[in-house]
């Protein structure tokens, strides 16, 4: 009797653990047809089941190894760019994950969006969100054709400091920047009150033009910074998030989030006027953002989902094609 129980007991613990390595794979074929679905699934994985990211620690090492796997499972080129960095006088260590896509063209296009979280939070809108949304999209096109070619990049460590974005466009050649016809930057999809698009300033901003028009036609509210502030024109933004090294290199940029450019200081900090910032609080988890706004993150992981998707199939650069 005890024999039997050891063996059933044995077969419930495999069962159960089975059950919780398979969570880790979060991809189901029925998911792809439901816009923000899987991408609603990696950022519940990423905050709930990791929880805090905090930039060198093993929670940060678990989310790399996560995404890593997760681009290898849908069949990409895949590598890790580890780095060191300095933080307070102790040295760390992180990586960025990159998965490559081949175009028609190659010409390329690199979208990130950071993996890290502040210390002690789950970080589910900073910027799981912004990770979710990149591993669906990459998942929807990873058999499509595109015109050009996708670097897809997980940064490791921004959080004070951009220093996996800032890694990535040192290590870039002269060569590879002038292939770089643009980056587009996920970062903090999920909480705001509105969404936004922002991009380069002038004729460098047709990412964000033609991320705007795809919205329209799409009939979702994906707008631009009114421009109420004077140091932020309208449609363009500041250089805290992942891809201001490659603004600095001449790259041409868009940046989607969520948050309210019409409250506060009027500079984007202020997410929402109900509760302010919900990034680096302990207010930024999906079951916070979920009572307080209900519905919010499904719209928002869906909406920028499509946009991207979109942006990514029928992308063109005008001073290339008047070439």
């Amino acid at each position: 009797m005890k024999k039997q129980l050891f063996t059933l007991l044995t077969v419930l613990f495999l069962l159960i653990s089975s059950a919780g390595a398979a969570s880790a794979v979060t991809y189901s074929p029925s998911l792809v047809h439901k816009k923000g679905a899987m991408a609603y699934q990696h950022t519940k994985y990423l905050s709930e089941k990791i929880g805090p990211r905090f930039m060198g620690t093993s929670g940060e090492t678990e989310a790399k190894t996560y995404i890593h796997d997760q681009f290898k499972r849908m069949g990409y080129k895949t590598a890790e760019q580890p780095f060191t960095f300095k933080k307070r006088g102790t040295n760390l260590s992180s990586a960025n994950v990159l998965a490559f896509k081949q175009g028609k063209s190659s010409k390329q296009i690199i979208v990130g969006a950071h993996y890290d979280s502040v210390e002690k939070i789950k970080g589910a809108d900073d910027n799981a969100s912004g990770v979710g949304v990149m591993l669906e999209v990459a998942q929807v096109l990873n058999k499509v054709s595109t015109p050009y070619s996708i670097v897809f990049v997980a940064f490791g460590a921004e959080e004070g400091g951009l220093n996996g974005s800032n890694h990535y466009a040192k290590q870039m050649t002269a060569k590879e920047i002038d292939n770089t016809i643009g980056m587009i930057n996920l970062d903090s999809l999920a909480a705001g009150d509105k969404m936004y698009v922002h991009g380069s300033a002038g004729e460098d901003g047709f990412i964000r033009d033609q991320a705007v028009n795809i919205s329209k036609k799409k009939k979702l509210d994906i707008g631009i910074n009114p421009g109420l502030n004077p140091d932020y024109p309208a449609g363009t933004t500041g250089d805290w998030s992942d891809h201001a090294p490659f603004d600095k290199l001449g790259i041409p940029f868009a940046y989607f989030e969520s948050t309210n450019w019409e409250i506060g200081e009027l500079d984007g900090y202020e997410q929402t006027e109900e509760h302010g910032g919900i990034w680096h609080t302990e207010n930024d988890t999906l079951a916070f953002i979920e009572e307080a706004f209900p519905g919010r993150t499904e719209e928002r992981l869906s909406s920028y989902s499509q946009v991207l998707t979109e942006l990514l199939k029928h992308m063109n650069n005008p001073s290339l094609s008047n070439k």
